[in-house]
């Protein structure tokens, strides 16, 4: 049984729950799928990074420890037994038998602690949970032992965390990279193999059935259960052009569309062989982040001018389309959940205010300097924020340029610290999926470490004091005041704005089945008819 405190982050969560190569006669028997990607994957690396493409390419190649099922409850994934001692602060793991990394070596108990260990220097949660154990060893091959310091009652729940960072199992060499800097192999234990050899960055990435894989026989739920491969292959297409990409899955040249932009579902939605719905129970974040350590969004002032331009559904409807896809939400963790509340998010509902942004920007010292707006084109949820932001500054008297390339190129700039005139960047946009939002103990966001925070590298002792005493509270109605606390010091400092909640619909051909109701697209249990 989970310690309390862990049944109470379980309570919490289920609360939440309210270029074109044409096919060939191959490629049409049902045993490949042809995946049209969200973006193009140029990071293999998900611990280095939290960019979903690389997320979403990690749950095909690794495995996890444990994972979280439809009730969004933590089950044993590579695990096969665990023990958790009366005092919980010793726990101990064995391994399932026959786990084998793709190039046939077997999972071992060591390479489970070395990946813990990387994760744990990248995730919001898995900084705090690595910061309370004592030592990790290896019993034997199969079977390790963690000491915590103290009891650390989401201990499971972090190792079986959904969403960036997952904490994906890799061997231990791979694993003892530093986690700074990015692994460029491809060396997992899970259901798909990645054929680097046929992998064309900007046009294709190619998976095979992983042999070798054993599922668990529990069947499929959100990340748990068994992953069972149905097809021979997967290609993941990068086809930046929306129409183009309509069309090939309108024409039935591929088997499932990720993201269609809002404007060309109903096209999709005409066609009888074409499902277009939503699969994500939870729905999605708008994000506004900004550069903390650069001019002029180092200075408070500024951003809280940007936060009193900002009108979420301008964003919304720029983004998500349809009001049936989205609502005005100034919970920082997801509308409608038990950490929710409007504290300090007054002038997100109130909307925009500019003679107070202009007041703002004046007494901030504001000279001009010169604010980039990293966009995408390729990502229609992003590039149509960054263009509301643009406008929305150009307004204000503020020196805006917008940069936009591809989402590979944003996610790698953003990672750079350099000035504007040397490649650098003010502010990015992006989404975030609500299992990554729910609770301070895994909202990136509001994280403000300095140097080890999310990219802007914001630093607020404050804020990280209030989380800490998150842990800490001892029920739920505690644990919200605190949420509400924090959430009120974050507008307050800025940490992020956010623009919005909504859901992301996706489409597919109908005779693929077994699609998984996730927050995360999974291409197990899939098949074509």
């Amino acid at each position: 049984m989970l310690p309390r405190t862990g049944r109470l982050f379980t309570a919490i969560l289920l609360l939440a729950l309210t270029l074109l190569p044409q096919p060939s006669a191959a490629q049409s028997t049902g045993k490949m799928i042809r995946f049209i990607a969200q973006a193009d994957l140029k990071s293999l690396d998900p611990i280095w990074t939290t960019a979903y493409i690389t997320r979403n390419y990690g749950y095909m190649v690794y495995d996890t420890l444990f994972a979280l099922d439809k009730d969004l409850k933590p089950q044993p994934q590579m695990v096969d037994t665990w023990k958790v001692s009366d005092d919980k602060l010793h726990y101990s793991f064995t391994l399932r038998p026959g786990l084998k990394w793709h190039d046939g070596t077997p999972v071992t108990a060591a390479d489970c602690i070395a990946s813990i260990a990387r994760w744990g220097k990248r995730d919001a949660l898995g900084t705090t949970l690595v910061a309370a154990i004592d030592k990790m060893s290896a019993v034997d091959e199969k079977t390790f032992s963690v000491d915590l310091k103290s009891p650390f009652p989401l201990f499971i729940d972090g190792l079986a965390k959904l969403s960036s960072n997952t904490p994906f199992m890799m061997p231990e060499r791979l694993a003892k990279t530093d986690a700074f800097q990015q692994i460029t192999e491809s060396i997992g234990s899970g259901p798909f193999k990645f054929v680097k050899e046929e992998w064309v960055p900007g046009n294709k990435v190619v998976f095979i059935k992983n042999a070798d894989y054993v599922p668990r026989e529990e069947p499929p739920s959100f990340a748990a259960g068994g992953k069972v491969v149905k097809v021979d292959r997967v290609e993941w297409l990068y086809i930046p052009d929306a129409a183009t990409a309509t069309a090939a899955l309108n024409a039935g040249e591929v088997d499932w569309y990720e993201q269609p932009p809002i404007d060309l579902l109903p096209i999709l939605a005409k066609n009888k062989d074409v499902v277009v719905q939503t699969v994500d129970p939870l729905g999605s974040h708008g994000i506004m982040r900004f550069n903390f350590i650069q001019p002029p969004f180092n200075n408070q002032k500024m951003r809280q001018a940007v936060l009193a331009l900002v009108d979420q559904k301008d964003y919304m409807r720029a983004a998500a389309g349809p009001d049936k896809y989205w609502k005005v939400c100034a919970a920082m963790f997801v509308c409608g959940t038990p950490m929710a509340s409007d504290a300090g998010g007054e002038q997100i509902l109130k909307g925009p205010d500019i003679a107070k942004a202009k007041r703002l920007i004046a007494e901030s010292g504001y000279k001009g300097e010169k604010i980039v707006v990293l966009s995408a084109t390729d990502q229609p949820i992003v590039h149509n924020q960054a263009l509301v932001t643009v406008e929305a500054l150009q307004k204000a008297g503020l020196n805006v340029e917008l940069q936009a390339n591809d989402w590979g190129t944003l996610i790698t700039r953003r990672a750079g610290k350099d000035t504007v005139d040397k490649g650098g960047w003010s502010i990015f946009h992006t989404w975030t999926v609500a299992p990554d939002l729910l609770s301070p103990a895994v909202h990136s966001q509001i994280r403000t470490t300095g140097e080890k925070a999310w990219f802007g590298w914001p630093s607020d002792a404050a804020i990280e004091k209030l989380r800490d005493e998150w842990f800490a509270a001892p029920d739920l109605k505690s644990q919200q005041a605190i949420a509400a606390e924090i959430q009120k010091a974050s507008y307050d400092f800025v940490s992020y704005i956010p623009t919005g909640q909504f859901l992301i619909p996706t489409a597919y051909r109908k005779n693929l089945d077994g699609i998984i109701t996730a927050p995360v697209v999974f291409l197990w249990n899939v098949e074509k008819k």
